[in-house]
């Protein structure tokens, strides 16, 4: 490890695409996030959403950061890719603790989330040469440090305590980040030492979100299997793959086309990445949501809708359209009507769905979705795909 130290910065000769191992990695993100969705299906109540989103909060800082890492040291070097791995099963054992990390699982869910960020920071310490590249180690290091002592307390408190506490820890982590992690005697991290590779990086957050569509076929997969086969829930399975081709579709164009290209053109990249980080925990939030509206329609297409389903059934799209606006204003610098619009109609929509059955409810929430879709075909066909134009940048 010592000799090879010295050449873990990934060099501009290096593939700038993503590797098979990376891919690799995120497929723990599946089990990761069909537990979420369990999770939250099991327990649909504030609390069960605030637990919920604590702990989707924590598993996507651990994808959020490794793939940083890989973005900055070449995933090529057997030292990375053994982080890597390291992170792969680290990774797995909180997908296995979420159903119970608020109950008597939280201390394995902690000490797994703890064990990779800091332990991370150590492997990389000491297979690092440089003072700067350990300055830089350094400071994430110190802010993982200060979030494990609320990750360990709330491990060992109980009920309420414990998600206070983690969304404390939560809310160090990722404001540490945001801030550039300023530590006593080491100061902020300068812009310099930001620097990203863009196809790289946009090829990272298109797989992951792959990878978000996949545990939405899954769950929707698996709950048909359960089912009767009924000609009902038959016909909900159906709204649900169309839902998930619609949100694929409206993903993709043009935001997830040219988010490379956006990054290249962006005065300053580091914003934009972190804007881009920020958009796509919304939809895949969105998308873990929309999975457990999918669950309660196909296993319950007719009948009595509670609230609780109106707010998945519908949420899930609005969260994944919230997501979305923001992803394409990071990229454009402007945000197409049709989203707004779209979050407006599922808004207004809600409570006369409270009057119709769970299939009816989700068909409309695809109705939606397919204007957007169609509203961003048409938009194409009448002028030219206009370039990236993040904002602060050439307009």
């Amino acid at each position: 490890m010592a000799g090879e130290a010295g050449e873990l910065l990934r060099r501009p000769e290096v593939p700038q695409r993503a590797t098979f191992l990376e891919l690799f990695f995120d497929l723990a993100f599946v089990v990761a996030l069909t537990q979420l969705s369990q999770g939250l299906a099991d327990d649909l109540s504030w609390r069960g959403a605030f637990q919920t989103l604590v702990l989707l909060l924590a598993m996507w800082w651990v994808w959020s950061i490794t793939a940083a890492v890989t973005d900055r040291y070449d995933p090529q070097r057997p030292a990375i890719q053994l982080l890597v791995l390291a992170t792969l099963g680290g990774s797995l054992v909180m997908a296995a603790a979420a159903p119970q990390a608020f109950g008597k699982r939280g201390l394995i869910f902690a000490g797994a989330y703890v064990a990779i960020q800091i332990g991370r920071g150590f492997f990389l310490l000491l297979a690092l040469r440089g003072r700067e590249l350990k300055r830089r180690i350094g400071r994430s290091l110190f802010w993982f440090g200060v979030s494990a002592v609320p990750w360990i307390a709330g491990a060992i408190a109980h009920g309420t305590a414990r998600g206070v506490l983690w969304a404390l820890a939560v809310a160090v982590d990722y404001a540490g980040f945001a801030l550039g992690w300023p530590t006593p005697g080491l100061g902020r991290s300068p812009r310099s030492e930001w620097q990203v590779v863009p196809e790289h990086l946009a090829e990272r957050y298109r797989q992951f979100f792959i990878i978000a569509l996949g545990e939405l076929i899954l769950v929707t997969a698996l709950t048909l299997g359960r089912s009767d086969f009924a000609a009902d829930q038959t016909a909900a399975f159906v709204v649900s793959i169309a839902t998930t081709v619609l949100i694929w579709r409206i993903y993709i164009y043009r935001a997830g086309e040219v988010l490379a290209a956006a990054i290249e053109a962006s005065p300053d990249p580091l914003r934009l990445t972190l804007s881009a980080t920020y958009a796509h925990m919304v939809m895949v939030a969105g998308i873990v949501v929309t999975s457990v509206g999918d669950k309660f329609v196909i296993t319950h297409p007719l009948g009595h809708t509670p609230p609780g389903w109106i707010a998945v059934i519908l949420g899930g799209p609005a969260l994944f359209l919230a997501g979305r606006a923001h992803f394409e204003y990071a990229v454009f610098g402007r945000v197409s009507r049709d989203r707004p619009i779209g979050l407006l109609v599922l808004a207004a929509m809600a409570p006369v769905m409270l009057l119709v059955p769970p299939l009816m409810a989700a068909l409309a929430a695809t109705a939606v979705l397919t204007a957007v879709a169609v509203a961003d075909t048409t938009r194409a066909r009448r002028r030219p795909s206009a370039p990236p134009s993040p904002p602060g940048g050439p307009s």
